[in-house]
């Protein structure tokens, strides 16, 4: 039987400097991904929740809405991963951007190369719906005390009410919950989670920490549920 060929990721690309979106259109096109590209904000925030492509690059100055904003309107809607661009490098934007509901941030001017081993990272997670690197004998409910985390719905509950995260909260709180009581390093987040070494500087694992905390109820001041472990990583309690 002759094999059908997989389905090619879809990919609505946000960004106003047509150049640069012919560009990055043409090169991911190019490695099997179907690509549209849309200019204006406010039309990405209607197109992504009418369209659900697998995957929204977008950009942060955009005419109508900026990035921002519409990442704020479609995440209570759309599950998806968004990984954001920004010309500017100020760490406040990447917070900013975190904090909205992206999943991954990256500045301008865009290398191909690790635009596209983000995109995998990111993508390789969703369409298993299952956690990563588990097979389907494997555990996908973990349960510890009020929290419920399902891998295979990509489901948190906790006391009973969902807990509604991210593509990139929902992993990093599943590896963490695979090793309860166990200190996890930073090096094992980037690896793991994230999908790339760990320099020594990127403070993406951080805020994403922050964002669970806040989302879980926790306290970041004393954290109870995700503790901090200085100069190591992070522990989940039992």
């Amino acid at each position: 039987m002759e094999e059908r060929p997989s389905k090619k990721p879809r990919v609505l690309l946000v960004e106003d400097d047509l150049k640069l979106a012919a560009l990055v259109k043409e090169y991911l096109e190019s490695d099997q991904f179907e690509v549209d590209v849309e200019s204006r904000g406010d039309n990405a925030a209607k197109r992504i929740l009418s369209e659900t492509p697998d995957l929204v690059i977008l950009d942060v100055m955009l005419p109508g809405m900026d990035g921002f904003e519409v990442c704020k309107r479609v995440r209570p809607d759309f599950a998806g991963p968004i990984l954001m661009l920004t010309a500017r490098s100020e760490e406040i934007d990447e917070v900013i951007g975190l904090e909205m509901g992206a999943d991954d941030y990256m500045s301008k001017p865009v290398r191909p190369r690790l635009l596209l081993a983000r995109m995998r990272t990111l993508l390789r997670r969703v369409p298993a719906n299952a956690p990563l690197g588990a097979s389907p004998e494997e555990t996908t409910v973990i349960e510890l005390t009020d929290l419920q985390i399902d891998a295979t719905q990509r489901s948190v509950f906790q006391s009973g009410t969902p807990v509604y995260l991210t593509t990139a909260e929902f992993d990093l709180l599943w590896f963490l919950a695979q090793r309860p009581g166990e200190v996890v390093t930073r090096d094992e987040i980037f690896e793991n989670v994230i999908g790339m070494p760990y320099d020594g500087l990127d403070r993406s694992a951080d805020l994403r920490i922050t964002r669970l905390r806040k989302k879980l109820g926790d306290d970041g001041k004393q954290p109870s549920r995700i503790k901090s472990i200085r100069s190591v990583g992070y522990l989940l309690a039992p």
